[in-house]
C-alpha cells in the first residue's frame, strides 16, 4: 500500500513541476506566438502519454496488491 502512496506523490509532484515549467516557458519563450502554441501542444502530448504510462502502472501495482490483501484474507 506505501508504494502506491509514493507513486501518488511522485506523478503529483511531476505534475506540479510540468505546469510549473511549463508557466514559465510561456513567459520566456523566445519563439512568436504560432510556433510557441506548437511547441506547448507537442508538450502537451508528450506529458499525456506520459501520464497515460505512469497511471497504467499505478493501477497494475493497485491491482497487485489487492490480490495480496485477498489472499491473505483468504487465510
Amino acid at each position: 500500500m506505501e508504494n502506491s502512496n509514493d507513486t501518488i506523490k511522485i506523478i503529483s509532484s511531476a505534475l506540479i513541476g510540468v505546469a510549473i515549467g511549463g508557466a514559465l516557458g510561456i513567459l520566456f519563450a523566445p519563439y512568436k506566438g504560432k510556433k510557441t502554441r506548437k511547441k506547448i501542444l507537442n508538450k502537451g502530448e508528450d506529458l499525456a502519454e506520459i501520464i497515460k504510462d505512469q497511471f497504467s502502472e499505478l493501477m497494475e501495482q493497485v491491482s497487485a496488491n489487492q490480490k495480496e490483501i485477498t489472499e491473505n484474507l483468504q487465510k
